[in-house]
């Protein structure tokens, strides 16, 4: 089987571990990178691809049979309405906008085009997501209770030498929160009401630096989230469930899942249930499942493939990115009325 050509449009972080993938992947590989820096013409350069400073130059020479946006939540919608209407299948990634209206007409554009549009919440691929959704669906748990989220880490001051990141909409809300609020939707459905403050306290930028979030599901379940990139600390999944090499792996749980017959931590698959008598004054069981490690975003690209070939369904669709972002974005409007949201309870199709 040939290898299908995709194309990553943006160099950033996020666009350059999408390259390093597909340069090294059995299914895929990279037909251009599109990006008008000089950081850009050099990765491509060192890949062996050819480069473009314009993404509409690239999509009419490179001719690609689906394309990877990595490039500023703003521009999310227009690049992928543009590679649509041109006949390419996308994935976006994360989130896919900035605001749900653009959302909106980039799952639009889908429909219209009949094309295929992924949204790169990537964590979804990961093993240990698959097997921790099979948990909670075969009623290991009992009834799930209450979600417990731990996003702590800290940033280097040189990250925020980008403008943007310092800027309303690059605080780790939109960056980092949206990761673990379309996790809590996988596992525990959707959300029903959320209640969010915010602080600059560590940094003092026009951005939050920390975050806590109280969320009720449509299950009747309820969660908390406490989000900070100022923070030294452990507890955030980068660290703990060890997807990217780049981050110094650290053997702790960062998700506990509490249910009526059992609780689940992540990323470490630990269940604990009662086997006999139950009550605080009986002894608990615990059980671990051990994976094997999986890239996430190797899975992602093969998935992609299948997508594209129609062999498989978007594990995560335009429309359901929509609701994880329309999620996010609440966080934000809740903090500033100091009030709680209610959330669209209209399905995901």
């Amino acid at each position: 089987m040939s290898r299908m050509k995709v194309a990553v449009i943006g160099a950033g972080a996020i666009g350059r571990m999408h390259v390093n993938v597909a340069m090294g992947h059995g299914e895929v590989c990279l037909a251009a990178i599109a990006d008008p820096t000089d950081e850009a013409r050099a990765l491509a350069q060192a890949c062996g691809v050819p480069w473009h400073a314009d993404y509409r130059d690239m999509l009419e020479t490179a001719h690609p049979q689906a394309a990877i946006v990595a490039t500023p939540n703003a521009t999310h919608a227009a690049i992928g309405i543009h590679c649509m209407e041109h006949g390419v299948p996308v994935l976006v990634e994360k989130p896919i906008a900035d605001t749900v209206e653009d959302a909106a007409s980039l799952c639009a554009t889908a429909r219209r085009t009949g094309l295929p549009l992924m949204v790169g919440h990537h964590r979804r691929h990961n093993p240990i997501m698959r097997e921790a959704r099979r948990m909670i669906g075969e009623g290991l748990l009992g009834t799930p209770l209450a979600a417990t989220v731990m996003a702590t880490f800290l940033k280097p001051d040189a990250y925020f030498d980008v403008p943007w990141r310092r800027r309303p909409g690059g605080g780790p809300i939109l960056i980092n929160l949206i990761h673990d609020i379309d996790m809590l939707r996988v596992l525990l459905g959707e959300i029903e009401h959320l209640q969010a403050l915010r602080s600059n306290l560590a940094r003092g930028f026009d951005i939050e630096d920390t975050a806590c979030v109280m969320l009720r599901f449509r299950s009747g379940a309820l969660g908390t989230i406490t989000l900070s990139d100022a923070a030294t600390a452990p507890w955030n999944w980068d660290l703990a469930a060890g997807e990217a090499e780049h981050y110094p792996r650290q053997h702790v749980d960062t998700h506990f899942i509490t249910g009526t017959h059992g609780s689940l931590t992540l990323p470490g698959l630990n269940l604990w249930t009662y086997r006999g008598r139950r009550g605080w004054h009986d002894p608990l069981t615990q059980e671990r499942t051990a994976l094997h490690r999986g890239d996430p975003y190797a899975e992602q690209l093969r998935h992609l493939r299948a997508v594209v070939d129609g062999r498989e369904e978007p594990l995560c669709s335009g429309e359901d990115a929509m609701r994880t972002l329309e999620a996010t974005l609440a966080v934000h409007a809740s903090a500033d009325a100091r009030a709680p949201i209610t959330l669209d309870p209209t399905p995901v199709d």
